[in-house]
């Protein structure tokens, strides 16, 4: 609300009035000459673009444990001793495992199959124990779990398995009777005496054994069992009500060697994620290093991907490498024969999903549990590669084989990984020349890049492809956040007809291995809990309508002034040296001035890093260390020039030069080779979280000097290297906290009015429907928290409210509440 309107409101209703006027309480209808911060005027006799049901789903990538000691419900860590150096440099055969006597991991012809390497060798007498995940092995008083282990002896001899913790058992112990012979499956159950969270499995042999596919399962999982999902967490994807689910990555798939898992390929690990991997019986499924730091055990496959998709009644969309690897490596494979096999892998896997129960791959379908098919109708092939013309070559040719084959399938591309830039235009434009059916745009990006970006879709091309916005989410899980990406949602559903489908990522985090954060839902080994980001997506993926109500509405008036902050140095790992520094305002006097030659006391250390004088420069000498920020000069200024000398010394990366810098969570830096010394971006920080606003392939010299050179006018930016300017841009977008977009509800007949106030004032708002005949009952659910408001797994202050507000009318007044999306849902007669 704009103060003096505000103020009049004051004088006009007094104090109390005024109190209720903003504390959130909905007005009375119009007709009474209220004063309103907005005007929201609805066209119901306009059609807008048809909504499709898959409009929103969720993504799933094994990052942050999401899988292994996540989704898939296994309670034993590295339970077929295959964990590895090349997996995590900490990693051993026996991590999470303790040995009581004499044990070893064994890799030789003795194995249970090929592809399942080692197993473990246990001595008489001996027993080994398992830390499960998190802080152990969680059981519940009164639950069923099923252990099983595939095991052989020469000899014969009994397994003891057992449960407990520090304080006892945790259920009766179990004896196994184990043959001779060769490798047989065994199976034991236990009912837990007691609630734990710090659980361990011991399995102990009275005589030599091998041993392999150690396993404790829930019997109470999602759906399915065995090898079925953790319960809880299955359920909050199921409760979102998806219209798909993206699987497997994101990064695991375009990561690593394009090699299968073979002796020809010397037992590969680091790979791409290949879907035939994962399929058949658990104990001959595949292993492999996963991107993210870990293991992958692959129990959690494309099989149990389409179940899940199944389950929830969502869209299967598969993802399959491209062969061209990205998230940093950013190389294309050149093997003809190679690629062959990975188009004809991506026909096998529809084979796998749609094919007959006589075709190879329905047929094996059917024999793990699913005769009928999947029914999948899209598929993407790669991910935010950055070599976009090698990409697009490879692209083709799946695209082609795919069309000739099962003309029906929906084949989506990608843009790259960013939301602007070289590769992004790049991408675009040989997508569009090919006419490629959909897009894959991802990015992450600042609360108020969200907030300034609403209208991203507006101008899009109604007769290119369509997008596929697989990847977004703003950097935290603050309820601020959740507002940014809510006022972001409401243009993805305005623009329906070019944006088909949506995904909040990354889907699942693990509290205690964390690679990647803001995440949609956070989980240990006992609890999950929604992220505040988590119930802005499911108010509106329960909520969307079949078809967008044209409106529009008033904005807030912007109150931009001219760029200001101090200057700062910075490397990312990196070390650099930087000299000569200046800074004068646009009259040329001098505001900071600094060679070197003394000592560095006007600058203030905020960063990582190491930084010293040296030989008359300034020098930061750690080449690990990430954002070493440390900054000069006056908040207050504006209207700049500042010139300083950098010198790359050696690392993975450029330098970076940061102006309007605010604190340590909000500036721009000009980030000169960046991504590993490929491209050269300005890049913009607001509260931690940062937006690319500039961008353009470069890269930095080691020990050459460097001239650089940024003019800051009001809040345009010019940009100069080596006293050519390098480029500029204006950033004077406002970021609109009022935003809102109605559809309808064909089923009900609902007019659903959405609207998210971003802002710390309440927005007193006239609504006009048009002269649409609706009842005067509205079902209300409303999200409001304080911004920062996090939920964690004891609190939850980001929680939707229900109600009813009986003051609907062809127009009425209603006060949406500070930082808050509501959700109105009118009946129409």
């Amino acid at each position: 609300m704009p103060r003096t309107t505000r103020n009049r409101l004051r004088l006009a209703l007094g104090a109390s009035a005024f109190l209720l006027a903003v504390a959130g309480i909905p007005a009375a209808p119009a007709g009474a000459a209220d004063a309103t911060d907005y005007t929201l005027t609805v066209d119901p006799t306009a059609k807008g673009p048809k909504i499709d049901d898959t409009m929103y789903g969720v993504f799933f990538e094994d990052i942050n444990r999401a899988a292994d000691g996540g989704l898939y419900a296994e309670l034993v860590q590295n339970r077929s001793f295959e964990y590895a150096t090349v997996d995590n440099r900490s990693y051993t055969p026996l991590t999470s495992w303790t040995v009581s006597g004499s044990a070893n991991v064994v890799n030789d012809d003795g194995r249970l199959n090929d592809r399942n390497r080692n197993y473990l060798s246990l001595a008489a007498g001996s027993s080994v124990t398992n830390a499960g995940y998190n802080t152990g092995v969680h059981v519940e008083e009164g639950k069923k779990y099923d252990f099983s282990v595939w095991a052989r002896a020469d000899a014969g001899t009994t397994l003891t398995v057992s449960l407990q913790d520090a304080d006892g058992a945790l259920a009766t112990a179990r004896q196994v009777a184990v043959g001779t012979g060769g490798w047989a499956e065994y199976r034991a159950g236990f009912t837990a005496t007691r609630t734990s969270g710090t659980g361990r499995l011991t399995v102990a042999s009275s005589a030599a054994a091998a041993l392999d596919m150690v396993s404790l399962f829930p019997r109470d999982t999602y759906k399915h069992e065995p090898n079925g999902l953790r319960k809880d967490l299955a359920e909050k994807i199921a409760a979102l009500h998806p219209g798909f689910v993206r699987f497997p990555g994101g990064c695991l798939v375009n990561t690593g060697s394009m090699q299968d898992y073979s002796e020809a390929s010397n037992w590969q690990r680091a790979r791409s994620y290949q879907w035939k991997d994962t399929v058949g019986p658990v104990e001959e499924r595949a292993t492999n290093s996963n991107f993210w730091g870990y293991n992958q055990s692959y129990g959690l496959g494309y099989y149990e991907y389409f179940r899940l998709a199944e389950d929830i009644g969502a869209m299967p969309l598969p993802v399959v490498p491209a062969l061209v690897t990205g998230c940093g490596q950013n190389e294309a494979v050149v093997d003809d024969a190679l690629l062959k096999r990975h188009v004809q892998d991506t026909l096998d896997l529809i084979e796998f999903a749609n094919g007959p129960v006589t075709s190879t791959w329905g047929k094996l379908r059917a024999r793990m549990g699913h005769p009928k098919p999947f029914h999948l109708t899209h598929i993407e092939v790669g991910n935010e590669e950055n070599l976009p013309t090698e990409f697009f070559a490879r692209f083709k040719e799946f695209r082609a084989a795919i069309e000739a084959e099962y003309p029906g399938i929906t084949v989506i591309s990608n843009s790259g990984p960013d939301d602007a830039g070289s590769t992004f235009d790049t991408a675009w434009r040989l997508n569009r020349d090919a006419k490629v059916a959909m897009v894959d745009e991802h990015y992450y990006n600042s609360p108020q890049w969200f907030l300034q970006n609403n209208d991203r879709y507006d101008s899009y091309d109604r007769s290119g492809p369509k997008v596929f916005l697989g990847e977004y989410a703003s950097w935290g899980n603050a309820f601020k956040n959740g507002l940014a990406e809510a006022a972001f949602m409401t243009g993805l559903e305005r623009n329906a007809d070019v944006v088909k489908l949506a995904s909040y990522a990354p889907l699942f985090a693990n509290e205690d291995y964390v690679q990647w954060s803001p995440d949609m839902v956070w989980f240990n080994n006992h609890a999950s809990w929604n992220s505040a980001n988590y119930e802005v997506q499911k108010l509106f993926m329960t909520n969307v309508g079949d078809r967008v109500v044209p409106s529009t509405a008033t904005g807030t008036p912007s109150l931009q002034g001219p760029i200001s902050g101090a200057v700062g140095l910075s490397t990312w790992a990196t070390t650099a040296a930087y000299d000569d520094v200046r800074v004068t305002d646009a009259d040329g006097a001098t505001l900071l001035t600094d060679d070197f030659s003394g000592d560095a006391a006007q600058w203030t250390h905020t960063g990582g890093g190491s930084w010293s004088l040296q030989d008359g420069q300034y020098v930061q000498t750690d080449v690990a260390a990430e954002n070493t920020m440390v900054s000069a000069g006056d908040v207050h200024w504006h209207d700049y020039d500042l010139h300083v000398k950098a010198t790359k010394k050696s690392g993975k990366e450029g330098f970076l030069v940061a102006f309007g810098v605010k604190d340590t969570g909000s500036y721009y830096w000009w980030n000169l080779g960046g991504w590993n010394n490929t491209t050269t971006a300005v890049e913009q920080a607001v509260d931690g979280g940062k937006s690319t606003l500039i961008s353009q392939a470069g890269t930095i010299e080691t020990g050459r000097a460097y001239d650089i050179d940024i003019k800051v006018r009001g809040r345009q930016v010019t940009l100069f290297l080596d006293g050519e300017e390098w480029g500029s841009f204006t950033d004077d977008k406002p970021a609109e906290p009022f935003r809102q977009v109605v559809t309808k509800d064909r089923r009900t007949g609902d007019l659903i009015v959405k609207v998210v106030n971003a802002q710390s004032a309440d927005a007193r708002t006239a609504i006009d429907l048009g002269g649409a005949k609706v009842a005067s009952k509205a079902r209300v659910t409303t999200l409001t928290a304080a911004p920062d408001a996090v939920n964690t797994q004891t609190a939850t202050p980001v929680a939707p409210v229900t109600s009813t507000f009986t003051g609907v009318a062809d127009r009425f007044t209603y006060t949406f509440p500070a930082n808050s999306v509501t959700f109105l849902r009118i009946k129409q007669r």
